[in-house]
Order: structure tokens, then C-alpha cells, then sequence
């Protein structure tokens, strides 16, 4: 190999070589610190970027993106004296690369520590259940602290989450039956507040059903009666519009007395004592009957002598009696009835006919005779 050309490729190695280290690239979201002869320089911004080479040198590398750490569970103390598990979920994110990396040595772990003091601090002035309940002001107290003591370390502390909170075993045994106790006496208020409202809305109900219920039979009594005036009213207009006389009220009076013994429950009857007026009245009614219809004929002295003593033998109206009438029951007593009116009526037509037939005079014996 000429000798000329091994110092011309030494020389071109190392170009490339200075050209290489003079040449960075940086990504998006991220930050170089530059130190050149062990002193910060400055920071390198994303895309190309030239250096110094051997001069300047690249001492951390940062990424500026928002950040989640999560830290281990740690004990804590609170007022009453109960030690509980608590830990934190932290959302940081890095805004000044060259005070992140010179500030302080390692920023994870002093966040850390400090979310633990600031927790204790915040937890030791509160009692269980207040913990338990108060997770937003736990949250805000610790990110403002938090917040004004990475300032300087060029990180803001965006949010900060209790993620669990164990108190003991003990403890939640005891929270678990107080809770189930609370639960049951709820529940037996709302049972009891339940059996109450069904019996009051029962009794209103069986109130206004009551109410409702004498409402309407007033109302159907009202209607009934208004029906039996307005139909005792009719009756009577009819009665004085066709003038009806004695006589037809009588008859209708014999009509109906069979009518009263026809019920299955009359065990007992009583014919009243006007049966015989009404009896005595339909009889004098047929006779009058017959009398107006029929003229009669002249008779002789010997003739009215002999109709006047058969009208001072004249039939009585057949009377019922009381004592024998007393000893039957309803209906027997009710037929009894009809039969003697229907006697009374055939032996007055009886007597109305032979009063219609023409009487034959007798003849008179004469002086000679």
C-alpha cells in the first residue's frame, strides 16, 4: 500500500469522527444538559443541534413530559391514635431541565420523602373517619406544599391522589359492623315508616269507603221514596180524577186481601174487622145494581104485602168470625175469605136476577067467592 494514502485515510477517520460528535440530534419532549469542560453550558432544545466536540458533553438527559410515580404504602398516625397504610399517586412534570439536574440529586426521591412528611403532618391533625371522608383536602393540602417545594427544583407538581387508605383489620371489623348495624336500624325505620303509611292510607281508604257507601244508600233511600210519593201521588190523582166511589174501592179492597197472605214468611194473619163492612158494601152495591136496571112492574096491594115480607126476610151478609178465623193460619185464612166474599157476591147477583123476573099477581077472591 503507498504510504501516502494511510495518513490520508487516518485523517479522513477522523473528520467523520468530529464531524459525528459535533452533530446531535434531540428528540421531541426532551431536554440535553451540555456541560462543556465539566461546567453546564447550556440546554439542548429538540431537533439538530452542533457542539463542541471533546469540548462539550452530554450530562443528563430529561423528558419533560407529564410524569406519574407512585409511591409504596406508608404508615401514618392519625389524632386518635390509629395507624393507617396511605399511598399517593403524584403527577409531576419537569419545567426547568438545568435546575432538575442540579438542584437536587435525585428529584423522584425527594418528592418521596416529602409527600410522606407533608401526609403525616395533614393525617396526624385529623381522626379516622375525617380521614376517611376527607380525601379533597388531603389532596390540596399536599399539592400546594408539594408544589412550593419543587418550585425551586424546577418541577411543578400538577396533582396529587390518595390512591388507597387501610386502616387494621381490627378497625375495619368494627367499621363493618357499625356499618351494618347503621344499615339495619335504617332499614327497620323504613319498614316500620312503611307499615305505618299502609295502615293509614288503609284506614282512609276504608273510611271513604264507608262514607261512599251511606252516601249512596241515602241517596238510593231518597230516589226510593220520591218514587213511592211521586207513585202514591199518581194513585191519588187517578182515584179523585175518576171519582171513584165506595163501592169499586171496596171491591178492590176483596181483591187484595188474598194478596197478603201469599208470602212465605206470614205465619200469622189477621182478618181485619172491615171484611164485613167491604162484604156488606159490595152486596148493597149489586142490589142497587139491579134495582136501578129493572123497572119494576105495578103490583097489587097482595103483591108489595108479599115483597115486603121477603124483604124483611132478606139474607144476612155472611160475616166471618173472629174466634174461628183466629185458630187457622195465613192462608187458609186468606182463602176462607175469598169464599165467603164470593158467596156474598153470588147471592146478591142471585137476588139482583129474581128481583129482574116479572112477578105474577095474584088473584083476589071476590065477595062471592
Amino acid at each position: 500500500m503507498d504510504p501516502v494514502v494511510i495518513p490520508i485515510l487516518v485523517v479522513a477517520l477522523v473528520i467523520v469522527f468530529l464531524v459525528a460528535s459535533t452533530v446531535r440530534i434531540v428528540p421531541q419532549a426532551r431536554r440535553y444538559n451540555i456541560e462543556r469542560f465539566g461546567r453546564y453550558r447550556r440546554t439542548l432544545q429538540p431537533g439538530l443541534n452542533l457542539v463542541l466536540p471533546v469540548a462539550d458533553r452530554i450530562n443528563t438527559k430529561l423528558d419533560v413530559r407529564e410524569q406519574v410515580y407512585s409511591s409504596d404504602p406508608r404508615p401514618v398516625i392519625t389524632e386518635d391514635n390509629l395507624v393507617v397504610n396511605i399511598d399517593t399517586v403524584l403527577y409531576y412534570q419537569i419545567t426547568d431541565p438545568r435546575a432538575a439536574a442540579y438542584e437536587v440529586a435525585d428529584y423522584l426521591q425527594a418528592i418521596d420523602q416529602l409527600t410522606v412528611t407533608t401526609l403525616r403532618n395533614v393525617i396526624g391533625s385529623m381522626d379516622l373517619e375525617e380521614t376517611l371522608t376527607s380525601r379533597e383536602e388531603i389532596n390540596s393540602r399536599l399539592r400546594a406544599v408539594l408544589d412550593d417545594a419543587t418550585g425551586k427544583w424546577g418541577i411543578r407538581v400538577n396533582r396529587v391522589e390518595i390512591k388507597a387508605i387501610d386502616p387494621p383489620h381490627t378497625i375495619k371489623e368494627a367499621m363493618e359492623k357499625q356499618m351494618r348495624a347503621e344499615r339495619d336500624k335504617r332499614a327497620a325505620i323504613l319498614h316500620a315508616e312503611g307499615e305505618r303509611q299502609a295502615k293509614i292510607l288503609t284506614a282512609e281508604g276504608t273510611k271513604q269507603k264507608d262514607i261512599l257507601e251511606a252516601q249512596g244508600t241515602q241517596q238510593a233511600m231518597i230516589l226510593r221514596a220520591d218514587g213511592e210519593a211521586k207513585a202514591v201521588e199518581l194513585v191519588f190523582q187517578a182515584v179523585h180524577r175518576n171519582n171513584a166511589d165506595p163501592k169499586i174501592l171496596a171491591y178492590k179492597y176483596l181483591e187484595t186481601l188474598p194478596h197478603l197472605a201469599r208470602s212465605d214468611n206470614n205465619t200469622f194473619w189477621v182478618i181485619p174487622g172491615e171484611l164485613t163492612e167491604a162484604v156488606r158494601t159490595v152486596t148493597r152495591a149489586f142490589g142497587d145494581e139491579a134495582t136501578a136496571g129493572a123497572p119494576r112492574p105495578p103490583q097489587s096491594e097482595e103483591a108489595a104485602t108479599a115483597a115486603a115480607e121477603e124483604a124483611s126476610h132478606e139474607p144476612r151478609v155472611p160475616q166471618l168470625d173472629t174466634r174461628s178465623t183466629a185458630a187457622l193460619d195465613a192462608a187458609a185464612a186468606a182463602d176462607e175469605a175469598g169464599k165467603q166474599a164470593a158467596a156474598a157476591v153470588s147471592d146478591a147477583k142471585a137476588e139482583a136476577e129474581a128481583a129482574k123476573s116479572p112477578q105474577v099477581p095474584r088473584l083476589g077472591r071476590t065477595s062471592e067467592d
